[in-house]
């Protein structure tokens, strides 16, 4: 157990961070729930398979607009931050419900997507500030155990449909929901405002401004935004690029259900063990590695679907599927790092709803190139974002504190 210093461990109840992981696992398996679903959709609502960027953009919008405004109203900041995880879990697991509707057309399903999204911004920002608010020092481990569980949640519809397959496919959509409303109980009824929660007691409209005048605060979240750029487009394209590879080497018959859920699992691993290298070896260094190997990936995607062999694609996925977000804890530590303790939940929040504005560019991108450029080559693409990422990290004018 990882505590800010001696004079807190007591204070700490060993419990208190596998409950947050649980918590956080549960609530954002809302997240890729549509997905995991997306061909039921299509098939019941007679929609175009073009939708996929769409949906998926829909939740990312949702939660933009949930965290600047929960950064701009300091919402975590002024409230309990667990009791705020509650209600998002609940009002998430809802409209993530309301997708069983029959007859709906597209427009109230991107708005249901998109309420599940804003009211996400109340749960994986929040989570990252309750953990915060526990542990100061070693806060990079925890974060990384934290940021897996967010992957495993992302990846879970994606299992859950390959076990449901034989099963209606609303039955993704209750068990995600009821998966958030326990979520949500566990935190309220059992992880209280940590030792290291500093109340702010009044509405700050300035805070964003003050942030990104901070040099630290805004190097750190240079990083993550080229990080992000990668990131959700590639677990939103993940069952495509399998999908693609099966229609090149149709003996391949991949089950891309089941292999989406592990190549996008694998990340959780990797946040885990990043957040323990990062240790040794510093969270600059680590997160610069990382970030340099999920570009050759990108760059290399290409290959990938030309060799004749499912083994080494699913294989480079796996990998690939670990280093593109391994780096996701490493720049949330530094952003809190880097942050007053009484806005540190604005700050976490706020440089998700930038780095998830992020997301729909990249997204749309890669939707728009699929029309007309061979599929194989347009992960290329992708390493855009994890460059500049780089270039960020190797400033040697920053002064952002990487221990």
């Amino acid at each position: 157990m990882i505590t800010a210093n001696p004079s807190t461990t007591r204070r700490i109840p060993k419990h208190i961070l596998p409950l947050i992981i649980i918590s956080q696992f549960c609530c954002t398996s809302l997240w890729f729930a549509g997905n995991g679903v997306m061909d039921d959709l299509i098939l019941v609502y007679k929609l175009d398979p073009s939708v996929l960027s769409f949906l998926t953009s829909a939740v990312q919008f949702g939660f933009i607009i949930g965290t600047f405004i929960f950064a701009l109203f300091t919402i975590a900041d002024r409230n309990s931050p667990s009791k705020v995880f509650m209600i998002s879990a609940v009002l998430a697991a809802l409209f993530n419900c309301g997708l069983i509707i029959e007859g709906q057309s597209l427009t109230w399903l991107l708005i249901l997507r998109f309420f599940t999204g804003f009211f996400l911004a109340g749960i994986y920002p929040v989570g990252m500030k309750i953990a915060a608010d526990y542990y100061d020092k070693g806060l990079g481990k925890a974060l990384g155990f934290l940021v897996g569980a967010l992957v495993l949640g992302t990846a879970f519809p994606h299992l859950l449909s390959n076990i449901t397959q034989h099963l209606p496919w609303q039955t993704v959509i209750y068990a995600t929901s009821f998966l958030s409303l326990f979520g949500g109980l566990i935190i309220v009824a059992f992880v209280p405002n940590g030792p290291f929660r500093k109340h702010s007691t009044k509405m700050d409209l300035s805070v964003l401004s003050k942030l990104f005048k901070n040099t630290n605060f805004k190097s750190a979240a240079l990083g993550y935004f080229g990080h992000m750029w990668e990131l959700y487009a590639f677990w939103a394209f993940t069952p495509i690029m399998i999908k693609t590879y099966n229609n090149l080497h149709p003996e391949a018959e991949l089950n891309i259900a089941l292999y989406s859920f592990l190549i996008i699992g694998m990340g959780s691993l990797g946040c885990i063990i990043s957040g323990w290298i990062s240790i040794f070896k510093g969270l600059k260094p680590t997160a610069f590695v990382i970030l340099l190997a999920s570009t050759i990936c990108c760059l290399i995607s290409p290959f990938s679907f030309l060799l004749n062999s499912s083994l080494f694609f699913i294989l480079f996925l796996m990998f690939w599927g670990m280093v593109v977000v391994a780096d996701s804890p490493l720049f949330s530590t530094l952003v809190a790092n880097n942050t007053a303790s009484k806005t540190k939940g604005s700050a976490l929040i706020i440089v998700n709803c930038i780095g998830y504005a992020i997301t729909i560019i990249s997204i749309q991108t890669l939707g728009f190139l699929q029309t007309f450029i061979n599929p194989t080559y347009i992960y290329i693409a992708l390493a855009v974002g994890p460059i500049l990422g780089l270039l960020a990290l190797k400033q040697k004018k920053s002064k952002v504190d990487f221990n």
